[in-house]
């Protein structure tokens, strides 16, 4: 079985960005989309998918069109009741609820992966350790917090010639 990845908002956004600060983060975002996410199982959710909708930007559509083949993870009344834990305890902000929603979901339905370019509030080393300790009280999975940099498959090592 192919290890599965909640791909939260930011990897789209990512993908589709004409920003040249971003350059060197949307084109790893590509080359993992393009080249390496069939080696996983990909979901998003609703929360994804409202995000990308909000406000005008001039790559709406194309973000949209990126994940609108992939599997939608329900949000049911547990999965918020997991993300206002997170945000009670303090492991996630208050509202808006939807970094911690993008956490519970990836935790109820034991992603290996959350997969975003969100280092300040989701993919931040410093925070792995209360999310053990909070879903090990949870009886939740722990996803690993990944960026794209940090997520490739594993491949077997070339034989030295």
């Amino acid at each position: 079985m192919k290890p599965m990845v909640y791909v939260e908002t930011t990897v789209p956004s990512f993908y589709c960005s004409s920003r040249s600060e971003l350059l060197p983060q949307v084109r790893r975002t590509r080359e993992w989309w393009d080249s390496e996410r069939h080696e996983y199982e990909c979901y998003v959710s609703a929360v994804v998918l409202d995000e990308l909708s909000a406000g005008d930007y001039p790559s709406k559509s194309a973000c949209l069109d990126l994940v609108r083949e992939l599997p939608l993870l329900e949000i049911t009344e547990k999965v918020i009741e997991i993300a206002e834990v997170y945000q009670r305890e303090r492991l996630m902000p208050l509202p808006p609820v939807r970094d911690a929603l993008h956490l519970a979901l990836a935790s109820y339905y034991c992603m290996d992966y959350l997969l975003t370019w969100n280092c300040q509030h989701l993919a931040n080393a410093n925070k792995f350790r209360h999310l053990e300790v909070l879903n090990t009280r949870l009886g939740l999975d722990v996803p690993l917090l990944v960026t794209p940099d940090l997520l490739r498959p594993v491949r077997e090592p070339e034989e030295e010639q």
